[in-house]
């Protein structure tokens, strides 16, 4: 097993290189190549373990999200998200659920409920991967975001409710609730507490490489503390994540720079090997249902995945107009969305690995010692409902954003922001150097640096202002954009250099090594995009 998921990681992180270098997008291209790899003979592909998912692909994901989410904006459209990640799963899971009991013969309404809440959750990886490759307007972005950061834990827990009643453990509506609240509450605390120690222990150690090493650790370890008191992993790992994106800005340059370069690197292997993983399941779930009549499997298949679809359409479009219709207060404080907006945040609806984790997840046997019911079809349902919606509404939501014209347009706001806030730090930077220079003799030598320091802040805002005109293609090169053009010709000239005084051994790799780092920082200051 270990050396077949080596061996999916390794072609599913080849894959995702490929598409990355020719702009193909890697989540459908990894499906597709899964699906049709899982029909080749003796080809070693793993079944899924739960297990494996749970633990260790979804909390580093859910935790890099959360980083990356900005926690002023989830609060300032926290109610659009509640509606997305609380009250969308339970109406997901009870109209999924009702049409299966109807559709799927010999399905009682417990299992059927079960299969609702397995497929309730959009999945937290594919609609930010293919959001970002669309430029997604940032507010369409913050509501998916905010939705798949939370809406797992909401699915998950319902699923356990669902799957207790289905397996004979007796378990009221109160109850349930009261499951839910103690999770929610509980993964809230423990998120808190986990970013609060990592928060001080990481600013104590003042050591880079380890802090890194303390981020890596701390979505296993938070969703583990979580699970093992009977609170939500997920909203605990979520909770952290937030807390300790927003406290990044009290660790040192080094930390940071590390910890996006290690985080995204995760997010790629991890991201990869589970779109593929997905593909590779058909076989196995194939398995499950031979003998059955393909016409009524196709009938089922096609009702669950058109009601999945349906039922986020049916939800959005009210809970997006509705109450800004009837209450002046949401009306004055969120204006109406547009609703080509509306429109693609229905159709980015997109099922993922959690999903099929939850329904592999599904025990054989009852508390009764009787086989689940339709065990196979509910395994066999939530696979079509998660291809069928990354292929149908994944291939597709690129040309739908196009042709309603939703696209993203704060990078002008973005730039007049930036060059604003520059400005206000450059005249700081000012005023403290003329303190510097005031206290520095005529003759001092280090007024040649004073001088120096004038001369970079100029550039800084200069850079800034250029950004907000017309771009290089009319303008042709800004003065700004010359400089750090012949700097980095430069560096790359020296850097040159240092490498042939190593090879003539008339230096250590030692000394190259710290050669190459501080030419590699000061190249990184004139790299825009780093």
């Amino acid at each position: 097993m270990s050396a077949s998921l080596l061996l999916v990681a390794v072609v599913a992180v080849a894959v995702a290189a490929l598409c990355r270098r020719y702009g193909l997008s890697s989540p459908l291209v990894l499906v597709t190549l899964g699906l049709a790899a899982g029909w080749i003979p003796n080809m070693p592909a793993p079944e899924l373990d739960p297990e494996l998912v749970l633990f260790l692909i979804l909390p580093p994901l859910l935790y890099s999200a959360a980083q990356e989410s900005s926690y002023q904006a989830i609060r300032a459209n926290w109610r659009a998200i509640g509606m997305l990640a609380v009250g969308l799963p339970l109406a997901t899971t009870f109209v999924v659920g009702v049409v299966a009991h109807l559709t799927v013969p010999n399905l009682p309404l417990s299992a059927a409920l079960v299969l609702g809440a397995v497929v309730a959750p959009p999945d937290a990886v594919s609609a930010q991967a293919i959001g970002r490759r669309l430029g997604l307007p940032r507010r369409v972005m913050t509501l998916l975001g905010g939705e798949s950061l939370l809406n797992d834990a909401t699915a998950l827990t319902a699923f356990r409710i669902a799957l207790a009643a289905a397996i004979g453990v007796t378990t009221s509506l109160g109850e349930g609730l009261l499951t839910f609240a103690v999770a929610a509450l509980g993964g809230l605390v423990v998120g808190l507490v986990v970013g609060i120690a990592v928060s001080w222990v990481r600013i104590w150690l003042t050591d880079p490489p380890m802090e890194t090493a303390i981020g890596i650790l701390v979505p296993f370890a938070t969703y583990f503390v979580a699970e093992q008191l009977h609170c939500s992993g997920v909203i605990g790992v979520v909770t952290a994540g937030l807390f300790l994106g927003q406290r990044s800005v009290r660790v040192g340059y080094a930390t940071r720079l590390q910890d996006e370069a290690v985080r995204k690197s995760i997010d790629v292997i991890l991201e990869a090997f589970v779109f593929f993983l997905i593909g590779l399941q058909m076989p196995f779930i194939i398995e499950g249902v031979e003998g059955e009549s393909w016409v009524q499997v196709g009938i089922d298949a096609a009702a669950v995945l058109t009601a999945t679809i349906l039922i986020r359409f049916i939800w959005i479009y009210p809970a997006a107009y509705l109450p800004r219709l009837f209450v002046r207060r949401i009306r004055e404080r969120e204006p109406f969305p547009p609703p080509s907006s509306v429109f693609i945040v229905s159709w980015a609806g997109m099922r993922g690995v959690v999903s099929l984790a939850a329904a592999f997840g599904i025990p054989l046997m009852t508390e009764a010692d009787e086989p689940f019911p339709a065990r196979a079809e509910i395994l066999l349902l939530t696979f079509v409902v998660v291809v069928g919606t990354l292929l149908i509404q994944g291939t597709t939501l690129p040309w739908v954003a196009r042709a309603l014209g939703v696209t993203g347009d704060e990078r002008a706001q973005d730039r007049l922001a930036y060059a604003a806030a520059q400005d206000r730090a450059a005249r700081e930077a000012e005023q403290r150097l003329e303190e510097i220079a005031a206290g520095l003799a005529d003759d001092d030598p280090r007024r040649m640096q004073v001088v120096l320091m004038h001369k970079w802040i100029t550039s800084q805002r200069n850079v800034a202002w250029e950004e907000l005109g017309r771009g290089p293609e009319a303008i042709g090169e800004s003065p700004t954009a010359a400089g750090s053009r012949i700097r980095t010709e430069l560096l790359h000239l020296q850097r040159k250099v240092f490498i042939e005084e190593r090879n003539a051994g008339r230096i250590d790799d030692e000394v190259l090594r710290v050669a190459l780092r501080r030419l590699d920082f000061a190249e990184g200051q004139d790299d825009r995009d780093a």
